[in-house]
């Protein structure tokens, strides 16, 4: 019996063959999987009876990709033979070339997104229909994860679309529209869904051409297939040149990808698919890929699924919600949540506050609607989902309320005082915070069990992450609610302990504070500006430093000076920051002036002031040690955040460090990173880093002890966060 591909055959000799999972709602690509698949071709090649075949899914997404569980054992399986893992890599290409040198035709009908081996198995197939049902997507996206395609991906786009055609399709990972797949090329129609099947039939019984293009004779690649071509060799040494002074040779997949599309589309296709599998292999023993795919795959995924939500609390519909606070975080949650279906209350302290909260979003579908994106009447049921207020009493039938007033304690304190006295009992109360204390905030109130962090990232229609933060009386139910919440909003969450910045803010807050450190010391800040994004940081320190306002880092650290009045220390970053507000009122791109000077038209350049504030050193440090300087600031810092008990799970830390505050993605996130170096390397390198620029480095007891017992922070030494204590 089977359990993944069910094959039935009519009276015509067409053979369905529905790739239709009994035992998960996914159509997920397993040992399993192959296993089915394989007899199903072997059937189809013997089967006399049969004359072609259609395949296509049971369920509402046509394939789901590669099985979570056994992708997350194959990580930790690194001892395999490289010989044993390139015939285990090679097995589905040689499946579904099997498939299409099978001799009879095959049709694949796809009804729903077909992204990554799904696709894979389309492009083996004869003819390609697609259902116009709305959001369908087809596409390659495994170099986002470290990857390229290893079911003969990279082979047929290029022998279908040509390779320059190809190389944005592979190397970005595009995902395309079914119209978009069509217009390329890469699938033959786009029918209504419920002609799908039909169409399939039809040209299996009036056309069925069992043989591919690119095996028959005389074909050519379209466009060209290599450097003989000059188009062609001009195209991928420019493509290579720029890849390099993007990634800065950080990223191994598009290079890999280069390769196949340069050394493939030159050889017989049977050989070509040797050359994709062997690029993928290497691929796969790279620690880039292990850190990616477990990061931005498996750990995602999980958090997408909402590993940390308790057991047994019924799950929240969100049909609407408060907004209190219509300043840009504000009214960037009101815009993204309507836009999602969910009313919104948005209350601000005048009503021009709250109209000008909304007119955010006027502003916003007006822009898509120029584009073509947005019809106006769409734009005006968005719209009419925002309800601008000062009046809380708007608030007496919603579940949660997001608070995102200025970060000031007694203004928060206010705002909760004046929802508890409107909402319903049990509503949940999430103050947007990046950094105050939860545990003090809910103190502020009656009801601190209904109480919790969310730190939104801004622009928050466009980053992914939400940093959920329990205080320390938060209940269950509250969280449970609060990721709810998330989840309807199609955004990824992290789940962390309070604790002074949490998580995120902490993070960030290292790299940042070092990096400025650096500039009093006298490095260069062109230096340091540079030695950041090869380090694969997207924005450097002090782009950020300007874009976050240097006015918020000079009130948040007058702040913390007050609050522990005596047992404050003054530290070089304190001092460059008091020097740049407090004297000279450079607060950033706010105001035109920080670390960069901004013209008017946008453009900036560093400050000429800074080399006579802090004095260029004769001998400047090497790109490495700056790079080091960042990292492993970050690194200790994830570690200490660990060991007080603020992250809960490893894998927050490495969502939270990528989507959330740009930390580099090939490095896995922080403690993902510090496994591919070795604990002990890595206490080794602190202790370096101390001796020299002092005790920020050091490495906490939880890291000296990891070195000495041998754990890891994934895999079967892992160790048990000291949060799981609490």
């Amino acid at each position: 019996m089977t359990e993944v591909i069910h094959i039935a055959v009519d009276a015509d000799g067409i053979a369905t063959l529905l790739f239709d999972r009994t035992d998960s709602a996914m159509n997920t690509m397993d040992m399993k999987f192959m296993d089915e698949m394989e007899a199903a071709v072997e059937r189809l090649v013997k089967d006399d009876a049969i004359k072609g075949a259609i395949f296509t899914s049971g369920k509402p997404v046509f394939a789901a990709g590669a099985d979570l569980k056994g992708i997350e054992a194959s990580l930790e399986a690194q001892d395999t033979p490289v010989a044993e893992r390139l015939a285990r890599n090679a097995s589905l290409s040689k499946l579904l070339r099997r498939m299409e040198t099978c001799g009879k035709p095959v049709a694949c009908a796809i009804n729903g997104t077909a992204l990554g081996g799904g696709t894979e198995i389309a492009l083996a197939c004869h003819y390609r229909v697609v259902a116009d049902s709305k959001g369908i997507q087809l596409g390659l996206p495994e170099v986002q994860v470290g990857l390229l395609p290893g079911g003969g991906g990279t082979q047929r786009v290029s022998r279908l679309v040509g390779i320059q055609a190809a190389v944005p399709v592979l190397m970005e990972g595009q995902a395309l529209s079914a119209e978009k797949a069509l217009k390329m090329g890469l699938v033959h129609k786009v029918v209504p869904a419920d002609q799908l099947q039909a169409e399939a039939r039809r040209w299996l019984v009036e056309e069925g051409d069992p043989v591919q293009p690119w095996d028959k004779k005389g074909f050519k690649v379209p466009g060209g297939a290599g450097p003989m071509t000059p188009a062609i060799a001009q195209m991928l040494v420019v493509s290579n040149a720029m890849l390099q002074a993007k990634t800065y040779h950080n990223l191994p997949a598009p290079k890999a990808i280069l390769s196949c599309l340069y050394e493939g589309p030159q050889l017989p296709m049977d050989k070509a698919l040797e050359v994709e599998a062997k690029y993928f292999t290497l691929l796969q023993l790279d620690p880039v890929s292990r850190n990616m795919i477990r990061t931005l795959f498996i750990n995602k995924g999980k958090a997408d699924k909402l590993m940390h939500r308790p057991e047994g609390v019924p799950k929240t519909t969100f049909r609407k919600i408060g907004v209190v606070g219509a300043g840009l975080m504000g009214a960037g949650i009101a815009y993204h949540c309507a836009k999602l279906g969910i009313e919104t209350v948005l209350v601000d302290r005048d009503q021009a506050g709250a109209d000008k909260g909304k007119a955010y979003s006027v502003k916003r579908l007006e822009k898509d609607i120029a584009k073509g994106r947005m019809t106006q009447e769409k734009a005006d049921a968005i719209l009419a989902r925002i309800h601008p207020t000062t009046d809380y009493t708007g608030l007496a039938d919603v579940d949660l309320v997001v608070e995102a007033v200025f970060e000031d304690r007694a203004i928060k304190a206010d705002v909760t005082h004046k929802l508890e006295a409107v909402l319903p009992k049990d509503a949940v109360i999430a103050s947007n915070t990046s950094g105050l204390p939860i545990t003090e905030l809910a103190e502020a109130g009656e009801r601190p069990q209904d109480f919790i962090g969310m730190h939104f990232f801004s622009p928050v229609e466009r980053m992914p992450l939400v940093e959920i933060i329990r205080g320390r009386k938060t209940s269950p139910e509250t969280l449970a609610r609060a990721l709810d919440l998330v989840q309807a909003m199609k955004k990824t969450p992290i789940v962390v302990n309070d604790g002074p910045g949490f998580f995120t803010s902490r993070f960030i807050g290292a790299y940042v504070n070092e990096s400025l450190a650096m500039v009093t010391e006298g490095v260069n800040p062109a230096l340091i500006e540079n030695a950041a994004k090869m380090a694969g940081i997207p924005v450097g320190p002090l782009t950020v430093s300007d874009e976050i306002g240097l006015d918020t880092a000079y009130h948040a650290s007058q702040q913390r000076k007050k609050d522990e009045g005596a047992a404050f220390k003054e530290t070089p970053t304190f001092r460059l920051v008091e020097k740049l507000v407090g004297e000279l009122g450079r607060h950033g791109r706010k105001n035109g002036k920080g670390f960069f000077d901004y013209a008017a038209d946008g453009s900036k350049r560093l400050w000429k002031g800074l080399a006579e504030l802090f004095p260029l050193l004769a001998e400047q440090p090497t790109v490495e040690e700056v790079k080091a300087r960042m990292l492993y600031a970050q690194l200790v810092d994830a570690a200490k955040a660990m060991a007080d008990g603020i992250v809960i799970d490893p894998a927050d830390g490495d969502v939270g460090a990528i989507l959330g505050v740009g930390f580099p993605a090939y490095l896995g996130g922080p403690f993902s990173m510090m496994d591919t170096i070795g604990i002990e390397r890595v206490v080794s390198e602190c202790d370096r880093l101390a001796a020299c620029y002092g005790n920020q480095y050091a490495a906490p007891q939880l890291l000296r002890d990891m070195a000495a017992e041998g754990q890891t922070f994934y895999g079967a030494r892992r160790v048990t966060p000291p949060a799981a204590a609490r």
